[in-house]
């Protein structure tokens, strides 16, 4: 029985760039280049969109003598903040407890050492606008409601239907990987053929708004909604021709 032995010959090339990896593996003798003759790139695929809503929090606080008594007007200060947003067309699934707490204050001084000076009860809520050129209007009936009792925090521009611009910044990802597949190809004397792999390697990143709205000067809140960016990255195998 004769042996054949068979010299292959292979070429990885790795490139980085900034906007991802790329790989290409040719064999010298050329066989079965559907499946050993391929280039392998990172696309990347970013689209800018608008914050629709907005979240914040909203926290109501009250000192008392007793657990019970600052629980109580606690109570009644959330009551009246869940009022407030009810009459502005807050639906009841948009507002969540996020956190109800009852709990002594001390002070310290040299003379008397530590004594308990009162009981503080706190309830915060999260709360979702829909509809985020109503979000200032809404915050203001919250601190009226609330009065001095309550405090603002966590305001979060937020996009509620990213599906959208998931798709787009897909489409964009696959161009991206595409042109560069491409160019590479055409430097190195052939063209791409069909794809082999493709994989989306994390899922969509929405980073956080930054400002970019300025405030008007006779709105008393105005809430600066700034931009979006939701990436997609994905690795693409095509086979060369």
């Amino acid at each position: 029985m004769k042996l054949k032995l068979f010299r292959i010959i292979a070429s990885i090339i790795t490139v980085s760039a900034v906007a991802g990896v790329v790989a290409l593996a040719i064999p010298a003798n050329g066989a079965d280049t559907t499946n050993t003759r391929y280039i392998t790139v990172t696309g990347v695929g970013t689209i800018s969109v608008v914050p629709d809503a907005v979240r914040f929090n909203a926290t109501v606080s009250s000192l008392a003598s007793t657990n019970a008594a600052a629980l109580s007007s606690a109570s009644k200060s959330a009551a009246a903040v869940r009022a407030a947003l009810k009459d502005k067309g807050i639906a009841l699934k948009d507002i969540r407890s996020a956190n109800i707490s009852v709990y002594p204050e001390y002070n310290w001084t040299q003379e008397a050492g530590t004594k308990i000076t009162g009981y503080r009860a706190s309830q915060s809520f999260d709360v979702l606008v829909r509809k985020a050129s109503d979000a200032g209007t809404i915050i203001e009936a919250v601190v009226t409601a609330g009065g001095d009792k309550v405090q603002l925090g966590g305001v979060i521009p937020t996009t509620l239907n990213p599906a959208i611009a998931t798709e787009e910044a897909r489409a964009a990802a696959v161009a991206n990987a595409k042109s560069k597949a491409s160019s590479y190809a055409k430097l190195l004397g052939t063209s791409i053929g069909k794809v082999l792999f493709l994989e989306e390697q994390s899922s969509p990143i929405y980073s956080s708004p930054f400002p970019m709205a300025k405030a008007e000067a006779d709105s008393a809140v105005q809430i600066d909604l700034g931009e979006q960016d939701v990436t997609v990255t994905i690795t693409v195998r095509w086979a060369l021709n």
